[in-house]
């Protein structure tokens, strides 16, 4: 792609002079606003799914509802969420900060919603946490259909072979949550990007063997 004259660009200054292209992560609102001011080009590739989540939880902010984030706070998607909330939201990753979780507005009703990847048992596990503190709670589950049956596919496949192959891009979150899953299920569980990561010989011994795959992986890889 950076041969056809696509980059990656890390501010708006530098995508001036072209036409930006907004991921499917998606972006907050104020990235919008200096697009239009500043009168950028630009295609808006922002995953449905996730644009789903950007219209809940500004909806319910405007109706004074406290935003919950279940996700990781790193990810460029709930950076994106984050920035459709009224007061910034609050993110929680893990069980410890669910348990740890005290209202900065105790009066506000709660909405929970999920990164579109996260995955979905820990997702119900950490409301359960949230839920048992005696706050009024509006679940919304925005987790990826096509994301919670892969993830259903895998523990089902992982929890059946005798090694697992997991492939996709280490840094991608839906995969990351593939492996937890199938490492779960089988110990011989593999996380690799390309076949070159894979050790053959580790498998020579190996009768049944499961493949999973992220999201973003390409057929021709898996």
């Amino acid at each position: 792609m950076e041969k056809k004259g696509i980059k990656i660009i890390d501010n708006l200054e530098d995508g001036k002079n072209g036409e930006i292209i907004i991921r499917s992560h998606g972006v907050p609102p104020s990235v919008y606003d200096i697009l239009d001011k500043e009168n950028i080009k630009y295609t808006d590739c922002t995953c449905p799914f996730v644009k789903k989540i950007h219209d809940t939880v500004h909806k319910f902010s405007e109706e004074g509802y406290e935003i919950l984030i279940i996700g990781n706070r790193t990810h460029p998607e709930v950076k994106g969420i984050l920035g459709w909330t009224k007061d910034s939201g609050t993110v929680i990753e893990n069980e410890q900060e669910a348990r740890q979780y005290v209202s900065r507005y105790p009066e506000k009703k709660k909405c929970v919603v999920a990164q579109t990847t996260f995955n979905y048992k820990k997702f119900q596990y950490l409301v359960e946490i949230i839920e048992k503190k005696g706050y009024y709670i509006n679940v919304v589950n925005t987790i990826c259909n096509a994301t919670h049956l892969r993830q259903v596919e895998a523990r089902k496949v992982s929890s059946s072979v005798d090694a697992m192959i997991v492939i996709g891009g280490k840094h991608s979150s839906n995969t990351q949550k593939l492996y937890e899953i199938c490492k779960n299920e089988c110990k011989n569980t593999y996380y690799i990007q390309t076949v070159e990561d894979l050790d053959l010989c580790e498998l020579k011994t190996i009768e049944s063997i499961g493949i999973t795959a992220g999201a973003s992986t390409p057929n021709n890889i898996i």
